[in-house]
């Protein structure tokens, strides 16, 4: 077994590799003055089963492009077995044609990573479950519902929880975590008027006051939304509100966003590195899942189930 890590998140490739007692294989992965990228294998793969992690986050079009290098690199230098683990999986909210004349970009993502010659994929939390029959080859969707669980059972315990979906898209992932937290649930009415970052919150369906809130989401990108439904579940009597996302994208006027409105803690996982600036604020804490990541490795390597992993 092999594990290589592009520049994405060399991070949490790094914890992985001790959690799984692998050493990252030796990579070159660098680009030339005229902003072509460029890999060598430096170990033997011949006949190997070789992990990548790589998930394809800030930079986007960059960690997509080494990611589809580094499977050219490897089906070329005979590695048996290529598993692509993508903790966070890039333009998965273009999974469906919602407009007249646009691409549905997830679908093109999975096709280069398939003909590229990706023999299966690992990923966490995508954004729609059908995203996984967007590809031609074996996908392992996993979950950060029982890290979260976990953490917020032993945190908050014998407190008065309810779980709350920002929206009516979200609501079955919120209504499997307040299951977890044996806890009630409540979603936000939203709606989108124009672009994605302009939402207009109508209404909390569900009883928020005088309980501890938890926003369960997948992404919080721009966090415009998720403040939205926190200022509006604060209104509704919640005593505190706290957030839980699987991917901090943050992008744009996040941390912003975030220091301005009433969540107290905003929780995610290191699916996706966090730049300097955002490890400075006080409000985010990061939740590993270098763990579960490396469980899963392991066990698809030896052909086991993953099913543990959901517990």
């Amino acid at each position: 077994m092999k594990l290589i890590s592009g520049n994405a998140n060399l991070k949490l490739a790094k914890e992985v590799s001790e959690y799984s007692g692998v050493p990252l294989t030796q990579v070159d992965l660098f680009k030339f003055s005229n902003d072509e990228s460029f890999v060598k294998i430096k170990d033997n793969v011949r006949g190997a089963d070789v992990f990548i992690i790589q998930p394809t986050c800030f930079p986007v079009n960059d960690s997509l492009m080494e990611l589809l290098i580094i499977i050219d690199a490897l089906r070329r230098s005979s590695a048996n077995r290529i598993t692509c683990v993508m903790p966070y999986f890039g333009y998965a909210r273009s999974d469906k044609k919602d407009q007249p004349r646009v691409p549905i970009t997830a679908k093109l993502v999975a096709d280069l990573i398939t003909v590229a010659g990706a023999s299966r994929i690992a990923t966490i939390d995508l954004h729609a479950d059908q995203i996984q029959g967007f590809f031609n080859i074996p996908v392992d969707h996993l979950m950060s519902a029982p890290i979260f669980a976990r953490y917020f059972k032993h945190k908050f315990k014998g407190e008065d929880l309810v779980v709350v979906s920002p929206d009516s898209g979200g609501a079955n992932r919120a209504r499997s975590f307040a299951e977890r937290l044996e806890c009630g649930l409540a979603i936000g009415d939203k709606r989108r008027t124009g672009n994605d970052d302009n939402a207009e919150l109508q209404n909390i369906i569900g009883d928020v006051e005088g309980k501890i809130a938890i926003l369960f989401d997948d992404i919080i990108d721009t966090g415009g939304s998720m403040c939205k439904v926190a200022a509006a579940v604060k209104a509704n009597g919640a005593k505190k509100v706290f957030a839980a996302c699987s991917h901090g994208v943050l992008s744009g006027k996040a941390i912003e966003n975030l220091e301005k409105s009433p969540i107290d803690k905003l929780y995610i996982t290191n699916s996706i590195p966090l730049t300097p600036e955002k490890e400075k604020c006080d409000k985010i804490v990061q939740l590993s899942i270098a763990e579960m990541l490396a469980m899963a490795i392991k066990k698809i390597h030896i052909e086991e189930s993953l099913s543990i992993l959901f517990r």
